[in-house]
C-alpha cells in the first residue's frame, strides 16, 4: 500500500509539474523520461531471452511446459477475440462518420515517409532473423522470441540427451547472466517514482488542449470506450470467472500498468511487469518468466481493437459497404495481425497502415489526421495490453504445478 501511495503521488506531482509550463523544467522531465525509458528498453531484450531461455532449458522436457503454453494461448486468443469484438460492437453502436475529403488529403502529408509501400508479407518476413546480430540490436520482440525459444529447447535436449561439461558451464553462465539482470531491473524499479514524475509531467505538458469533434471524435470514443471496456469489465470477468480477485491483481500489477501507460511500449515494462508478478503477485517465476515474454509478443489485446476500428473507419470512408461478412473478416484479420505485432512504441499504427496498403482506401490521408492523437490511443492500449498480460499470468499461475526437470 505504500508503494501505491507512493506512485500516485509521483503521478500527481509530474501532472502538476507538466502544466506549470516552465520551460527549462520540462525539459528537464523530458530528460529523465527519455532516460528511463531508454533504461528499461537496455533490461527488455536480455529480460525476454533470459526468460525464455531458462525456462525452456529447465522445463522443456516436462510435459507441463507445453500445458503452460497451451493455456497461456487459449487465453491470450480469448482475450484478443474479444478485445476486437468489444471495439467491434461499439463502432455499429456510435457509428462515426466519414471525414472531409478536405481534411483526408491534408492528413497524407503528416504520414512519416516510405510506409505506404509496406505490406504485411514484409512485416513477418522481418520477424524471421537472417542473423544472430540483428534482432537483438534491432530490438524486433518477435525475432527475439523466436531465437530464444530455439535455444532453449535445444540446451533442455542436450542436458537430457547429451549432456556435458561444456553445456552444464553454458547453462550455469546463463542462468547467472539472468539472476545478475533481475538485480540490475530491481535497482531500477526503486527509483521507479521519479521515472513517473518525469512521465506524468511530460504528458501534461504536451497534452493539447484542442478537442476533435465530429466523426474524429466518435472513432476516438469508439479506440477509447473499447479499450477501457476491456480493462475495466471484460478482463476482471475472466478472472472472476477464475475464481480470482481482480482488485488485488490490478493493484500487484499496478507498477507494470503505470509503466507502460507512460513508455507506450510492453516490450520496454516487461522488466517491471515480470517483477511485479513475481513479488506482489506471487506468481511462480517458471510461470512469470515464461508466459509474460510470451504475452508481451503476442497478447495485444488494445491492438486488435485499433486495427479492426480503423481498418473499418479507412473502408468505410473509401466508399466500401460495411457488411456483416465484410466486419467478421476483418476482426479475424485484426486478431492475427495483433498476435504478431511488435510490442513497441506506435507498432499498432504502423501495422494498420501495412494492412490498409493494398485496399482501394484514403489509408493514408486517414491515418495522417489520427496520428496527432495517437499519442493518448497508444498510452491507452499499451496499459491494457501489459493489463491483459498480467490476467493471463494470473489465470495460467494457478492451473500449473510444474517444477523443473532434473
Amino acid at each position: 500500500m505504500k508503494n501505491v501511495l507512493i506512485w500516485v503521488g509521483a503521478l500527481v506531482l509530474g501532472a502538476i509539474l507538466g502544466l506549470l509550463g516552465v520551460g527549462w523544467l520540462d525539459v528537464l522531465m523530458n530528460f529523465v523520461a527519455s532516460a528511463f525509458t531508454r533504461l528499461f528498453q537496455f533490461v527488455a531484450v536480455p529480460t525476454i531471452a533470459l526468460a525464455v531461455i531458462t525456462t525452456l532449458m529447465q522445463l522443456g522436457g516436462n510435459k507441463g511446459v507445453g500445458r503452460l503454453f497451451a493455456h497461456t494461448l487459449v487465453y491470450t486468443l480469448l482475450t484478443t477475440i474479444v478485445a476486437a469484438a468489444v471495439g467491434l460492437v461499439l463502432y455499429r453502436v456510435i457509428q462515426p462518420g466519414n471525414l472531409p475529403v478536405e481534411l483526408v488529403s491534408q492528413g497524407q502529408e503528416e504520414v512519416p515517409q516510405g510506409l505506404s509501400g509496406l505490406s504485411y508479407f514484409d512485416h513477418i518476413l522481418s520477424v524471421i532473423p537472417n542473423n544472430v546480430i540483428t534482432p537483438f540490436a534491432t530490438g524486433n520482440v518477435l525475432s527475439i522470441l523466436l531465437v530464444s525459444v530455439a535455444v532453449g529447447f535445444t540446451l533442455s535436449y542436450l542436458r537430457k540427451n547429451q549432456p556435458t561439461p561444456a553445456i552444464e558451464t553454458l547453462v550455469q553462465g546463463i542462468l547467472g547472466l539472468q539472476e545478475l539482470l533481475f538485480a540490475l531491473i530491481k535497482g531500477l524499479i526503486k527509483v521507479l517514482p521519479l521515472g513517473i514524475v518525469a512521465f506524468a509531467a511530460q504528458l501534461s505538458s504536451q497534452v493539447s488542449a484542442g478537442v476533435v469533434a465530429d466523426s474524429l471524435g466518435l472513432y476516438t470514443l469508439v479506440i477509447v470506450g473499447a479499450n477501457l471496456l476491456q480493462m475495466f469489465v471484460v478482463l476482471p470477468l475472466f478472472l472472476l470467472a477464475r475464481g480470482l480477485n481482480p482488485v488485488k491483481v490490478f493493484r500487484a500489477m499496478t507498477p507494470a500498468v503505470l509503466m507502460a501507460l507512460f513508455t507506450k511500449s510492453s516490450a520496454a515494462t516487461l522488466p517491471v511487469t515480470i517483477r511485479s508478478a513475481e513479488e506482489r503477485l506471487k506468481a511462480k517465476p517458471t510461470v512469470a518468466r515464461f508466459v509474460l515474454p510470451i504475452c508481451c509478443t503476442i497478447n495485444m489485446n488494445g491492438c486488435a481493437t485499433f486495427i479492426l476500428v480503423t481498418s473499418l473507419f479507412i473502408l468505410q470512408n473509401g466508399g466500401v459497404e460495411l457488411t456483416l461478412g465484410t466486419m467478421l473478416l476483418w476482426l479475424c484479420i485484426a486478431v492475427i495481425s495483433a498476435v504478431g505485432n511488435a510490442g513497441v512504441p506506435m507498432g499498432c499504427y504502423f501495422l494498420t497502415l501495412s494492412l490498409m496498403a493494398g485496399t482501394q482506401s484514403p489509408a493514408l490521408g486517414i491515418m495522417g489526421i489520427i496520428l496527432p492523437i495517437f499519442t493518448i490511443i497508444d498510452m491507452i492500449e499499451t496499459a491494457e495490453n501489459v493489463w491483459s498480460d498480467s490476467c493471463v499470468c494470473a489465470m495460467v499461475n494457478p492451473k500449473e504445478e510444474v517444477a523443473p526437470s532434473e
